[in-house]
């Protein structure tokens, strides 16, 4: 008897201890909840009023009603903006210089990210904190002097850059390089040097180990990388604005704000519209792709 009590004395405390640890995590989890409702909600409000704002009509848009509803739905704009030439060109232009950015990016970066972090030479570690500081300067620093380096080509060959879309195939890089090789030199130094070891010990070329043994292996990495680049080649404003004049040359983020905007008229509900239909083609990607970019990002916080 004397024994079960003092086994009962015992036992009450820890049960006692894990019933408040267990309220603590509930009141946690409920706070957690209560703050992720309220971010949810502030995120999801800009795309939302752009939905309500594109199923409206000019009239109901400048009407002094709710602007939170829509009386008369209509898909209009959705099915003018699908139906344009001018519209379907911008797009067109979008996907092509995204996609391209995206194969020159990876064709760079990733030799390079190999090259800094496996292939040890002298002042490696100082080139890559090099290349992400090159990342860190704005380009509203650099358009101009790249405005005038195009300009001053165009005089030396007689070759014109500005005003073609594939101008933006020599601007893109310089946003997407430096961040993806260090996105991917952090990704290969958290892969074990044995093997790469091994892989040269059985007589594997760099390019091989690269190839066969790297790729496949740091594939969440890439698709990071290649997520990263897309995004950015896709939203990019100010370089196609500069660069870029007509309209049979321009991506869709400048081709929306040029062409629906006249003067001081704003074509709202084209405008939301085609905002939505333009912000598309990433949120799929993210949506199909977000578990490789979450692992891409946070594998090289740590080294294996």
């Amino acid at each position: 008897m004397a024994a079960e009590a003092l086994q009962t004395s015992m036992t009450a405390p820890a049960e006692a201890d894990r019933g408040a640890v267990a309220g603590d995590r509930r009141w946690a989890l409920r706070w957690a909840y209560v703050f992720l409702t309220l971010f949810a909600a502030f995120a999801l409000m800009p795309p939302i009023y752009m939905l309500i704002t594109g199923l409206k009509t000019s009239n109901e848009i400048s009407a002094a009603t709710n602007p939170w509803w829509v009386y008369h739905p209509t898909l209009s704009n959705f099915i003018e903006l699908l139906t344009s030439p001018l519209f379907l060109t911008f797009f067109k232009n979008s996907a092509l210089v995204a996609v391209l950015t995206v194969v020159i990016t990876m064709l760079i970066s990733v030799p390079a990210a190999f090259a800094l972090s496996r292939m040890r030479f002298w002042g490696s570690g100082v080139l890559a904190t090099g290349v992400f500081l090159t990342y860190l300067i704005p380009e509203t620093l650099l358009f101009i002097p790249l405005f005038k380096m195009f300009a001053t080509f165009r005089d030396w060959t007689g070759i014109e850059l500005i005003n073609r879309w594939y101008v933006l195939l020599l601007l893109y890089p310089t946003l997407t390089v430096p961040f993806c090789t260090w996105i991917m030199i952090g990704y290969f130094a958290s892969i074990p040097k044995e093997l790469d070891e091994a892989a040269l010990i059985d007589g594997a070329s760099w390019t091989q180990t690269l190839t066969k043994i790297f790729i496949p292996v740091a594939l969440p990495g890439i698709i990071a990388a290649t997520i990263f680049a897309f995004t950015v080649a896709w939203a990019q404003f100010l370089y196609p604005l500069a660069f870029t004049t007509s309209q049979d040359q321009l991506v869709l983020s400048v081709g929306i704000a040029t062409t629906l905007i006249k003067a001081d008229v704003f074509n709202w509900g084209q405008i939301m519209a085609g905002a939505l239909l333009g912000a598309a083609p990433p949120l799929i990607i993210y949506a199909f792709l977000m578990d490789y970019y979450i692992a891409g990002l946070t594998a090289g916080a740590t080294k294996g």
